[in-house]
């Protein structure tokens, strides 16, 4: 019997939108964690989302566009996956905090003005583990701080907070200073990927980063990031 943490190179495909043959090539040249057993390429799934998660800033809009595609999450609607978890309240312009810490811990508070998250401090750990991991931080000012593995216990549902410092802070990394935060808590691995996929699109529209800083309010926050999902195909 087949483990459910074990992926063929058929599903991996699947999995995100690409052709057989193209992570056959990856898998070949070690650029995608798998191993042989029996003469078949085989992929821990666990693996295989942090992996994704580390290439995610290097793909194309084509390649996100194909990585969302291929997600089908229960929790989120299609066309707007990150609006539709995203909600009002869970935006903070400013987000007080000076440092990592303080962003994060800031910002599991905005998100749990929902009254969805279970178990706080089990979130919040557990996104303080993942930074030390590796920074979320990106290029431009961004970081994208999550869950390592999803928490379905912890959360009722998933959900997205934003937060935008007044000043940029050290997050990690060699990318500068971050004021500009998206959380994503999320209770599978479907809708994860989904809505990184989908921020990863919003982060290529010219002038994106830019609205965000402009932004006067949660509101005028929520219609800018609205408004760019809709300009998606």
């Amino acid at each position: 019997m087949t483990s459910p943490n074990i992926m063929t190179i058929e599903q991996l495909a699947q999995e995100m939108g690409r052709d057989v043959r193209e992570i056959e090539r990856l898998a070949s040249k070690g650029h995608v964690p798998g191993r042989r057993v029996d003469g078949r390429w085989v992929f821990q799934s666990n693996e295989i989302r942090e992996w994704i998660e580390t290439e995610l800033r290097t793909y194309t809009p084509g390649e996100l566009t194909a990585l969302e595609k291929s997600q089908h999450s229960q929790e989120t609607d299609s066309e707007r996956p990150v609006t539709s978890l995203l909600k009002r309240e869970t935006i903070e312009v400013p987000l007080i905090a000076r440092t990592k810490r303080s962003a994060l811990g800031r910002l599991v508070e905005v998100a749990n003005a929902t009254w969805q998250i279970y178990m706080p401090d089990d979130v919040l750990n557990a996104v303080l583990e993942r930074e030390d991991a590796m920074s979320t931080a990106m290029e431009g000012g961004v970081a994208i701080p999550h869950l390592r593995t999803p928490l379905p216990d912890a959360l009722g549902e998933s959900m997205i907070a934003f937060g935008r410092t007044a000043s940029g802070i050290p997050f990690g990394g060699t990318r500068g200073l971050t004021d500009l935060f998206f959380l994503i808590l999320c209770r599978d691995t479907r809708t994860h990927l989904q809505v990184l996929a989908r921020l990863g699109r919003l982060f290529h529209l010219p002038g994106f980063f830019t609205e965000l800083r402009e932004a006067e309010d949660a509101d005028a926050v929520w219609d800018i990031i609205w408004a760019a999902e809709e300009s998606l195909d």
